[in-house]
């Protein structure tokens, strides 16, 4: 059993169902703070100098609330957009995964914006607070550490699982989203590259979670459409079918007792008898003996 594996049946239980959702509901809150008390969204920046030298740790966590753009009806069209490549992502990945897949994109975020503080402390020197100061007006650098670009690691993880997929652009243009994607890609390298060091690290921070999944774990989580068909099929098929026989996952040891909602199935290209949940099914390692 991988590694990753391991971790999933140990903490795969304290994955937060609909995430997507969750992150949309904190905007929600973002917005009202942006509407009611717009001032006090300067406390509420991720911004490593207050952090360290002035206490509000607050900030490691308050940042999430901080809405990509400001409301009108095109942010709304986005953010239900990416509602639905998440949603998407979760239901093909499993939810642990795709927890996985979106926490390590705010750890690298924050880690991101650290790594930035400590470049100034040592080549700044006098003028660290002056940097931080401005850094923290919503003009400035603050924004640009927010869950922007981590939404858009969800639209370039989601690319890469269903690359064949079509979008109508200004909803009449039929475009293969991995077109979109490249081209996305290739306007964020043109950024990272005559953008400032600032936004060399929130580039470089907020995608690190895409370039691992999938340049050194691609294959535990990707999916074609037509897996993703077959999964549909088996929830299907599954669902016709009764009995008392206890199932269990044998990545992340749910149950059919613990977990009724879940669907299991024996796995017919393992070598033995191993059985999977839905979220996992699809995405598991062979066994070979």
């Amino acid at each position: 059993m991988r590694m990753s594996d391991k971790f999933e049946k140990k903490f795969g239980k304290y994955a937060i169902n609909n995430l997507s959702m969750v992150l949309i509901i904190c905007y929600a809150f973002g917005y009202l703070f942006y509407w009611m008390y717009p001032n006090m969204l300067s406390y509420l920046y991720l911004n490593p100098y207050e952090i360290i030298f002035h206490g509000q740790v607050w900030r490691l966590f308050t940042w999430l609330v901080i809405p990509p753009s400001r409301f009108d009806f095109f942010t709304l069209l986005m953010l239900y957009f990416y509602y639905s490549l998440g949603t998407t992502l979760e239901r093909t990945w499993g939810t642990y995964r795709y927890n996985v897949y979106i926490f390590s994109g705010m750890f690298f975020t924050i880690l991101g914006s650290f790594l930035l503080f400590a470049y100034t402390l040592v080549f700044m020197g006098e003028g660290l607070p002056i940097f931080w100061e401005t850094y923290n007006t919503p003009y400035s650098l603050a924004p640009m550490f927010s869950t922007y670009y981590v939404n858009m690691s969800i639209y370039f993880a989601f690319a890469a699982t269903y690359p064949n997929m079509q979008l109508l652009l200004f909803f009449f243009i039929p475009v293969k989203i991995k077109v979109l994607a490249i081209i996305y890609g290739a306007l964020l390298v043109f950024d990272f590259i005559t953008g400032g060091v600032a936004v060399k690290f929130v580039i470089g921070a907020s995608l690190m979670n895409f370039l691992i999944f999938f340049f050194s774990g691609r294959g535990m989580i990707h999916m074609t459409p037509k897996q993703a068909k077959r999964r549909h099929e088996f929830r299907r098929e599954v669902k016709k079918t009764t009995g008392a026989t206890r199932h269990k996952c044998a990545i992340c040891g749910r149950t059919d007792e613990s977990n009724p909602e879940l669907e299991f199935r024996f796995c017919s290209k393992c070598e033995g008898s191993y059985e999977y949940c839905q979220d996992h099914l699809f995405t598991h390692t062979h066994i070979k003996k």
